[in-house]
């Protein structure tokens, strides 16, 4: 039976919410006897002069929460004159540059510039706005989209419009909005004639109604979805991920599956992205970037427990095997070799 089959844990696993911010699941912590001038001093010597010194980088720069890495980059800059992002993009290069960028920028500004790359050029990547606004909560949606105000001085929400169309457009623009509900009640009657709705507008039907999908999905808080997946699976045959798999396709599917599973089990969800990022030919880099930095402090530990539940192996034997040199280094640093 696959994670996504057993419902049961639904009504065990609270902490799966993506309303949850607290780092205590997480593998990076903050170091207690944290030195900013020494650890300026360090990355320094590790950049100034003739070549660079990765290992002192990787070492200051994941052993140190995102707090301390503010400040960190406050006092380097003061000593320096120059930006640590700019002299970290001048010492480094490709995926290892881009992942010691990631880990000094705060986390609504690293979220802003997500979606800023997947809305860049020719096409819109889809899958990263899929994964980035099914899973974070309304107050980083607004974090990250006041960043894009600040940067850009446009609203997000309005070039996202010329971005993404039909229902799919339709769906993570409500997504966007930042506005699901955050109540922590349940309300059973409710999420009974939610589910009634759903099998009406899908699996019922000829044809299937989206708008009536998206609408709850889009709207209602994390413990009523959860309590509606229960309610939809035993009025129908089959679970409402896979109702959803044979009532829709492309980028809609794929982002109301990507909802279904976040509420089911957000970590799991995480792990079968990194899962995914790993498997077959070539590696999705910036995948892995994303979820390792971005998840490092708030669940990355329950992240590793599902991926080994689910896949029989660790996250850092796979990372072993799939990424090499100092990018890979540093991944393994993020993810911590205990399971």
């Amino acid at each position: 039976m696959s994670v996504w089959d057993d419902l049961e844990m639904l009504l065990d696993s609270p902490s799966s919410s993506v309303t949850v911010t607290s780092n205590a699941r997480g593998t990076v912590k903050e170091t207690t006897n944290f030195k900013v001038e020494e650890d300026v001093a360090a990355l320094r010597k590790a950049m100034e002069g003739l070549g660079t010194t990765e290992k002192t980088l990787i070492e200051v720069l994941t052993q140190r929460s995102n707090a301390q890495r503010q400040l960190i980059g406050t006092a380097y800059q003061k000593a320096t004159g120059r930006t640590l992002v700019a002299d970290l993009k001048g010492e480094t290069h490709g995926d290892f540059e881009d992942l010691l960028v990631a880990l000094v920028t705060p986390p609504a500004v690293y979220d802003c510039h997500e979606v800023m790359k997947a809305m860049k050029g020719l096409g819109t990547t889809e899958s990263t706005l899929t994964e980035i606004f099914a899973s974070i909560s309304n107050k980083q949606i607004k974090a990250l989209s006041d960043v894009y105000h600040k940067e850009t001085g446009r609203l997000l929400i309005q070039d996202l419009k010329s971005e993404v169309s039909g229902d799919y457009g339709k769906a993570l623009l409500i997504l966007a909005e930042g506005k699901r509900d955050e109540s922590t009640n349940v309300d059973t009657a409710k999420a009974k004639a939610d589910a009634k709705a759903l099998y009406e507008a899908g699996e019922k039907k000829w044809g299937t109604d989206e708008e009536k999908f998206i609408d709850i999905l889009c709207h209602r808080s994390v413990p009523q979805l959860r309590q509606t997946v229960i309610e939809y699976k035993s009025i129908s045959k089959k679970t409402l991920q896979e109702s959803i798999k044979s009532e829709m396709s492309g980028h809609l599917e794929n982002l109301l599956v990507a909802i279904v599973k976040c509420v089911e089990n957000l970590p799991a969800y995480f792990a079968e992205r990194l899962f995914k990022a790993m498997k077959g030919a070539g590696t999705t880099e910036s995948t892995l970037t994303r979820i390792l930095v971005s998840r490092s402090e708030i669940d990355l530990m329950d992240i590793k427990a599902e991926y080994k539940k689910m896949f029989g192996c660790t996250l850092y034997n796979q990372l072993e095997s799939e990424v090499s040199g100092d990018y890979g280094k540093t991944l393994k640093q993020l993810c911590g070799q205990d399971g």
